[in-house]
């Protein structure tokens, strides 16, 4: 077993990736022509974001993601050498900021900031470093 997706149930799909293209320089894999999938080009592990009809579509319940209540509890982390100029990025491209980018006592510089759709985003630097 591996992890292979993360997929987010999102209000807009289009919106959201068209956000994280210019928020995070992530660049789009795929779309569905129905505008309801999407993935990013992410490595190994896809980043993918999904219409909320999906959910119904694939038979679940799902508490939406909204900017005005508190965060889910999930957290996608993007990996960068230089976090702080991608947290300044990604705030100037609309996200939230949370908390800037700080070295933690491990050696890992952490940022956080919320999407669009209220999603927390961890902008760090590879484990380690």
């Amino acid at each position: 077993m591996k992890l292979g997706y993360t997929i987010i149930y999102v209000a807009d799909v289009r919106a959201t990736v068209a956000f994280y293209e210019q928020a995070f320089g992530l660049e789009c894999r795929f779309v569905h022509e129905s505008g309801l999938y999407a993935e990013m080009e992410t490595g190994d592990t896809t980043l993918a974001f999904a219409g909320e009809p999906m959910a119904d579509m694939n038979g679940l319940a799902i508490r939406p993601n909204r900017p005005a209540d508190p965060a889910a509890g999930f957290e996608i982390a993007l990996v960068t050498s230089d976090p702080h100029a991608a947290y300044a990025a990604a705030v100037a491209a609309g996200a939230a900021g949370i908390k800037s980018p700080v070295e933690a006592p491990w050696g890992q510089t952490i940022g956080y900031v919320r999407d669009l759709n209220g999603c927390l985003v961890e902008i760090c630097s590879p484990p380690g470093k």
